[in-house]
């Protein structure tokens, strides 16, 4: 017999209007359902009326039910778990099952459920975290794998609530990532390293500050809020992110090396080859922020 949790997981988080025969719901497992990210899409899902399945690591002993009656198996779980679940789950999984992934690396993922799934396959990177309440002014990275119209119901659902689909390869994704993600939370992580080792009074600072030292402030709260093993992993998750945040810290040491000789002329030069590239003089960069929403600014 299948648990209760299993059973009624998705009946707790309908509304009562959508108990009703949905003319277009899926039947959908959640692996990791029970995990902040996977229990979002758990109750996007849910919410137009979906009949949304969870499989944790101890449901394994009811797999063959919970996957093979899937319609859609969405992988949600830590990094370094991705690719020995899709293995895992892909034996249990019919040919016309629709298999995707939401981690944030998607060439190994999307190698794997190609390898070792025979029917649709997608890779998707939520671009947001497990706070928000909708996909409103939210972006989703989307890597086609196989017979890409199997989704095409998930990426409606998606952009008809306001989200933008950003569709690319898996292999310029992870490069993307490595910017976007690994080097941004290296620096901000040494931030908060470096302000926790210094016993900086955080309140006093925020009382005298700038609005951008009071966004980066709460930008760090926000990632030392996260679990910790999701940072981590995300900092170390392939060989390119390591090497990169290497090359980042030998930045810092190099610029650090002329404050310390008072070299302005060359802090200057530093700067200015920035600004040039960065497009600064001409607020070229300003200018395409104020396109994005608000609260993404």
């Amino acid at each position: 017999m299948i648990p209760d949790k299993l059973q009624h997981s998705n009946q707790i988080l309908k509304p009562e209007s959508t108990l009703v025969n949905h003319p277009q719901s899926q039947n959908i497992t959640i692996i990791g359902g029970l995990g902040r990210m996977g229990k979002l899409f758990r109750e996007q899902l849910s919410s137009v009326g979906n009949n949304v399945s969870v499989l944790e690591h101890e449901d394994w002993m009811y797999a063959d039910k919970l996957l093979s009656q899937a319609e859609l198996v969405l992988v949600s779980v830590p990094i370094e778990r991705t690719v020995e679940v899709i293995k895992r789950a892909s034996q249990y999984l019919s040919p016309n099952t629709a298999l995707c992934d939401i981690t944030s690396i998607k060439t190994q993922s999307t190698q794997a459920m190609l390898e070792h799934h025979s029917g649709p396959v997608m890779g998707l990177h939520p671009m947001f975290g497990p706070n928000i309440k909708s996909f409103l002014g939210q972006k989703v990275v989307v890597c086609p794998g196989r017979n890409d119209d199997s989704f095409q119901w998930l990426l409606n659902l998606i952009k008809n609530q306001g989200g933008e689909l950003i569709t690319c390869t898996p292999e310029e994704h992870d490069q993307m990532m490595v910017i976007v993600q690994a080097t941004q939370h290296f620096s901000r992580f040494s931030l908060g390293v470096f302000l926790t080792e210094a016993e900086i009074d955080i309140e006093r600072s925020l009382s005298m500050s700038t609005p951008s030292y009071r966004q980066e402030i709460e930008i760090l709260q926000r990632l030392f809020a996260q679990n910790p093993n999701l940072c981590v992993d995300i900092i170390l998750a392939t060989e390119e992110r390591c090497q990169a945040i290497n090359s980042l810290a030998n930045t810092y040491s190099r610029l650090a090396m002329l404050v310390a000789k008072k070299d302005r002329a060359a802090l200057i030069q530093e700067f200015e080859n920035a600004q040039e590239f960065l497009g600064a003089k001409n607020n070229y960069l300003v200018e395409s922020l104020n396109g994005f929403p608000e609260k993404e600014n």
